[in-house]
């Protein structure tokens, strides 16, 4: 989109089981409001953080060296206090680090830095209510340049990113870990930042209407403000929130309670050669080795487990139709199921006898489907889901065309002559045999042919 701008800071939870500067333990979700806490991360007068959790530093590094950003090692990187009055902030400030990553680049989109920080506590507006249970969790922030032109463009990349940190496995899995800030601006005018968005979806639908609420502005002559505004999802806009700070108004200080971290060059080094081998270099692989498209490739990175049951499932079945069931009717089956291919606990030998059987022509692929909507409710052995729904192997279509076009030539001959019940006649003949689970056009295709051939 012609003169839109816009920049993202990514906060996501890391996956520790203390907190960031005390031992309180991380996974707070099933504790009772305000138990999860101590003197430190509610932020009690003389209380004393600890040093940083070193399990944190080492994501955080880890997260940027797979973002391909240059690792701050040239000089001690602070600890430095944020300050802000919010009730979910009870110490009045926000312990952030100095940049432990920048100028890094993740599909073409330019990363300005990676710092990690501590979570604050939430409030719920409507309650009046504060729990400090989270006020602790390690975070890491990751800003990028503003150049994004489009929401969807925006969501796109968010999806590249999760998928990076999925390989990682440094950060925390529970949904709504991960909260993004959205600024946009409208023909280099005056920047809006959009607050604690919980989804990619809602990233785009919220700058979508911002985009829509600045060009109204600027049509009538009017100014945009620069200011901090908050996104409905059930109403779908954005609401003012508060005018937009700027650094200064932050007052950031270091924090004399924490020494700075001192990061070595060796650790960096150490830290890249444990990277797995991540999405864009997986699909590449893939077209490579397997002779896949890049869009099957790419689909089938996006999330590392199924992508390790792909090449499972490909030492034994082709590796083309296994992508082309993975992408197309495996996702569909589970999207439909609001499930993961982890969460249905079908198994790479369940998947390989299913696809096995559609490879050598044992099944249509309508029975196969069939089957596989089965697999997902109720993962069983392919065998005995299709004896259970009548889709027992019935053997090649073609031979069975073949069987039927020899008994019925009298059928045949009559749709020779443009008789269209014959040929009604000869697939509901072959529909028969195979209890109704072959696909209908795949039948009318291999009878056309067969009879051309007699």
């Amino acid at each position: 989109m012609k003169g839109v701008k816009i920049g993202l800071e990514i906060h996501e939870q890391l996956d520790t089981k203390s907190k960031l500067f005390c031992a309180c333990p991380t996974d707070y979700r099933e504790a009772e409001p305000n138990k999860s806490i101590c003197p430190v991360c509610t932020g009690q007068p003389g209380s004393k953080p600890f040093g940083v959790n070193e399990k944190a530093v080492n994501a955080v590094i880890k997260i940027a060296m797979a973002l391909n950003c240059k690792i701050v090692t040239n000089r001690p990187v602070q600890i430095r206090r944020k300050h802000y009055i919010y009730p979910d902030l009870p110490s009045g400030y926000q312990r952030t680090s100095e940049p432990i990553g920048t100028e890094g680049e993740l599909n073409n989109v330019q990363i300005h830095e990676v710092h990690l920080e501590e979570d604050p506590g939430r409030f719920f507006l409507r309650e009046g209510f504060v729990d400090l249970n989270r006020s602790g969790t390690p975070l890491i922030e990751i800003t990028t340049e503003p150049v994004f032109d489009s929401p969807q463009h925006a969501r796109e990349w968010l999806e590249k990113l999760a998928s990076v940190l999925a390989y990682l496995d440094v950060t925390k899995k529970e949904e709504g870990t991960m909260r993004i800030d959205a600024n946009i601006s409208l023909n280099n005018g005056s920047k809006v930042e959009i607050k604690n968005i919980n989804s990619f979806r809602n990233v785009e639908k919220a700058l979508a209407f911002e985009i829509t609420r600045q060009e109204d502005l600027l049509r009538r002559g009017l100014i945009v403000d620069r200011e901090t505004r908050h996104f409905d999802e059930k109403m779908i806009l954005t609401s003012p929130s508060r005018k937009k700070e700027t650094e200064e108004d932050y007052r950031h200080m270091p924090d004399p309670d924490i020494p700075p971290l001192l990061i070595k060059k060796e650790l960096a080094e150490k830290t890249k050669e444990t990277l797995p081998e991540l999405p864009q270099s997986k699909a590449k692989r893939f077209v490579k080795q397997y002779q896949l498209s890049g869009q099957n490739a790419e689909n089938m990175v996006s999330d590392p487990y199924t992508a390790d049951v792909f090449e499972n499932v490909a030492k034994t079945v082709d590796p083309v139709i296994a992508s082309n069931w993975f992408v197309g009717q495996l996702k569909k089956t589970l999207n439909y199921n609001s499930m993961t291919l982890r969460d249905s606990k079908i198994t790479e030998k369940q998947l390989a006898s299913l696809l096995k059987l559609v490879e050598r022509q044992k099944i249509t692929e309508r029975a196969a489907e069939l089957t596989l909507r089965e697999m997902v409710l109720r993962p069983e052995e392919p065998a005995k889901i299709i004896e259970n729904l009548g889709l027992l192997e019935f053997g090649d279509l073609n031979t069975i065309v073949k069987e039927i076009l020899d008994k019925n030539e009298k059928a045949v001959n009559d749709y020779k002559t443009g008789r269209k019940e014959a040929f009604e006649y000869l697939v509901g003949q072959v529909m028969k045999i195979t209890k109704g689970s072959a696909d209908p056009e795949t039948i009318r295709k291999a009878l056309k042919r067969g009879a051309e051939l007699k």
